[in-house]
């Protein structure tokens, strides 16, 4: 394994004390840095784009003189845990590393690069299909008997709901080679339950997607099932990995492995 000897316990909780401080401040200097790209380059402006099709030449509205600052923070917060994200995954990775065999801890970078990715991947779905699907089954639905007034609160809140919940349920497949690496699930086990996780992602994707019930919510489960094959493919990898090291070991130190 990565380490000779067991850290202390309380050794352990004086680590995870400064992993924790390090990612918050790495999660503080994201939101200021950016904070400052979201002023300095009018991002709310180009994230009303998706919207302004259906408000029918109008603008969003605001009902609170805060609600401009408000809404800058919130999208900073967003993107400021982007950038935060790498650093955050690497403090992860550095506590669990010590658990891990040598050639596990060699795919570090790529796995951190691969998670970034991947949330990237999902935020981007969100934003340039997700959204304008759902958009179009809500206001083709409400522009019949309503008149509009959406607010720049509401509008943000549920554009930043989606595009981070999207983000977040694309790093499956990080979690599932996680959990794999430490030996809690394994390839079989996800196998049985192949069935609950088609169930398990139309669900995911009907609440990322509201309203809309079976074409957006159809269309968004397939890349979330594929996510689930890929982690199963994921966890075999490393799973054939950790056994290969397991048998080097026991040749090297003259054991026959049972």
């Amino acid at each position: 394994m990565g380490s000779a000897g067991e850290m202390p316990f309380l050794d352990h909780l004086e680590e995870l004390r400064w992993r924790i401080i390090w990612s918050l401040a790495a999660l503080i200097v994201g939101v200021a840095a950016a904070f400052v790209l979201v002023y300095r380059f009018d991002l709310l402006t180009w994230m009303q784009g998706p919207i302004l099709p259906f408000l029918h030449g109008h603008k969003l509205v605001y009902t609170h003189p805060g609600d401009g600052f408000s809404i800058l923070l919130q999208t900073s917060i967003m993107v400021g845990i982007v950038i935060a994200l790498p650093v955050v995954i690497w403090q992860v990775y550095a506590f669990l590393s010590p658990a891990l065999y040598r050639h596990e801890k060699r795919v570090a970078i790529p796995v951190i690069l691969g998670a970034v990715f991947l949330f990237v991947v999902g935020a981007a779905l969100a934003w340039y299909f997700v959204l304008p699907m759902t958009l179009r089954f809500l206001f083709n639905l409400g522009d019949r008997a309503f008149d509009q007034m959406i607010t720049v609160s509401e509008y943000f809140g549920f554009v930043s709901s989606m595009v981070l919940a999207m983000g977040a349920v694309f790093e499956l497949p990080i979690a599932i080679l996680l959990l794999s690496a430490f030996g809690l699930v394994t390839p079989g086990f996800l196998a049985k339950f192949r069935r609950h996780a088609l169930l398990g992602s139309y669900i995911v994707a009907a609440i990322i997607t509201p309203g809309d019930l079976f074409i957006t919510s159809l269309a968004l489960m397939a890349p979330l099932y594929l996510l689930y094959e890929l982690s199963i493919i994921l966890s075999w990898l490393v799973v054939r990995k950790r056994r290969q090291a397991a048998l080097a070991e026991a040749a090297a130190s003259g054991e026959v492995p049972a």
